[in-house]
């Protein structure tokens, strides 16, 4: 089998995929084909315009509508309509290898300790640039669990993922193939977009941060991802990874400053 799962002929194992989409129509046929031996493969949807809800009638998908609020919400929500025990959660811009179906298949098949897996993510940048270095690899995540045994923290952006008490997690070395940002302008868009979340979630949270805090957390990310976990040894991409990295505590900070600021004003 190739790397990247494309065979619907494959045995359909029990378990739902969970994906959530908005807009993700060159992206979603690759990401619905690398699933195709799932048994159930859900689809929420955020008010999609283009065709990404014309592709995924193909690939015998449910569908469901919803709004998205906040991204540990709403990922609970989705998971909930999953109607088997194991959980797949994918993004529409990643895909399962060929590996990871024989890990799943095994564990499936023959019982497990476990209650969650952590999953190997392969990031690309582009097309075809695999991001070895700065961290990215293997940079595992719960990808994989028991729908009544997982959730995610109610927050806007990056929650953290709690599993129940006496639960174990284990972990696959099977990759998921995570295409991540097509090129630089996706990359500056996404951190544009995920620093304002996460400004909203300091504000809700009552964080205290502040400048001095946040050009600390600047010097120091870039400097982890760059020269101690050598993110240099992928060129460009290698310090616009960590460039972008700093960056997003940095806009993070003054996006939350002014949030600060407008909110005083209105009281």
């Amino acid at each position: 089998m190739s790397e990247q799962l494309k065979d619907s002929k494959l045995k359909k194992l029990p378990i739902s995929i969970v994906i959530i989409t908005r807009n993700v129509d060159s992206n979603i046929k690759e990401c619905l084909e690398s699933v195709s031996w799932a048994d159930e493969i859900v689809i929420v949807d955020n008010h999609s315009t283009d065709k990404t809800l014309e592709i995924a009638k193909h690939y015998n998908s449910t569908i469901y509508h919803d709004t998205w609020d906040k991204e540990g919400s709403i990922r609970n929500r989705a998971y909930a309509r999953a109607k088997n025990q194991w959980v797949l959660t994918l993004d529409p811009d990643e895909r399962v290898s060929a590996k990871l179906y024989s890990q799943i298949k095994e564990f499936l098949d023959n019982g497990t300790e476990f209650a969650a897996y952590s999953v190997a993510m392969k990031s690309i940048f582009g097309s075809n640039y695999w991001i070895r270095y700065g961290g990215w690899y293997p940079a595992s995540r719960v990808k994989i669990f028991k729908k009544d045994k997982f959730k995610y923290e109610d927050a806007e952006i990056h929650p953290r993922a709690f599993l129940a008490k006496g639960e174990k997690e284990g972990r696959l070395s099977g990759e998921i193939i995570h295409y991540c940002y097509s090129d630089f302008a996706n990359l500056v868009n996404k951190m544009n977009v995920q620093s304002t979340l996460e400004a909203q979630k300091w504000l809700r949270d009552k964080r205290k941060m502040s400048l001095n805090l946040a050009l600390i957390r600047y010097f120091s990310r870039f400097f982890k991802m760059y020269v101690q976990k050598q993110g240099f040894k992928d060129g460009l991409i290698g310090f616009m990874m960590a460039w972008q990295w700093a960056t997003y505590q940095l806009l993070s900070y003054v996006k939350y400053w002014q949030l600060k600021k407008m909110e005083e004003a209105s009281k």
